[in-house]
């Protein structure tokens, strides 16, 4: 199966990542600029097929701003339990995890699994329904990530957030009625993060197998942040914590 892979950033960062993905480089006829000679570069040195299209082409192939290149690749698929199970096996470092309850706009994952690439993150995980699919729109927001960070979809939540306990890994929930503001929570050690949806926040089942749940202190009129804003926010304050006990320990 084939999707598309469109957006200069996108498709460099593919190109320079996992070139062997491109079936076929689509370049529109008119568009000749540095940026996209760069890409003809990186495609003719993997010895990549370049076809120039018209951009009525690309407007049809794609939903988003093009800026008149796309790639036609092979699908990247979601990962499963099994693969979670392995990545935990073979980890040297503390679990980081993320998980996303409910989350189902592409945008909204896309900009997720970028913020969770710049954190460390070793895998972004959520349930088969309601949640968003790993599609060219997500891809192209991802801008790179969701090439390195894997997207794991699971059966049942529930039971996966069960047996990352068991694995020793500490689940803290977001919640905006929480009593725990962000900073005064421990983020250190095996860990995953879950974030639900805007409005809904996270479901009841998801709720109530969390070990802890904090909040966002929030000062202004609005009542919730974006979801990967709040992502963000959250996974770099475990960041900060995760840094400042390794450099304690190197003392």
């Amino acid at each position: 199966m084939s999707q598309h892979c469109f957006g200069i950033h996108a498709v460099s960062s593919l190109l320079q990542r996992q070139p062997s993905r491109v079936k076929v480089l689509l370049v529109q006829q008119e568009r000749q600029d540095k940026r996209i000679e760069q890409l003809l570069d990186l495609a003719r040195q993997h010895g990549i097929t370049v076809k120039p299209v018209d951009r009525k082409v690309l407007d049809r192939l794609v939903e988003g701003s093009h800026q008149g290149v796309a790639a036609e690749v092979e699908t990247l698929q979601a990962r499963n339990e099994t693969f979670l199970e392995q990545l935990l096996a073979q980890l040297d470092e503390p679990p980081f995890l993320l998980v996303l309850d409910g989350v189902t706009d592409p945008h909204n994952l896309g900009a997720c699994l970028r913020t969770a690439d710049a954190a460390g993150v070793h895998a972004v995980i959520a349930p088969k329904d309601r949640s968003a699919p790993l599609n060219a729109v997500a891809v192209k927001v991802a801008c790179g990530a969701a090439d390195t960070v894997p997207y794991v979809v699971v059966t049942n939540l529930a039971r996966t957030l069960k047996l990352l306990q068991q694995s020793g890994v500490w689940i803290t929930g977001t919640a905006g009625e929480a009593e725990q503001l962000l900073s005064q929570a421990s983020l250190t050690g095996p860990m995953a993060l879950v974030m639900g949806a805007e409005g809904a926040g996270m479901r009841r089942l998801t709720r109530e197998h969390c070990d802890q749940l904090i909040k966002i202190p929030m000062a202004g009129s609005v009542s919730s942040l974006n979801v990967s804003v709040a992502a963000g926010v959250c996974l770099f304050e475990a960041v900060r914590q995760r840094q400042a006990g390794m450099a304690d320990l190197l003392k």
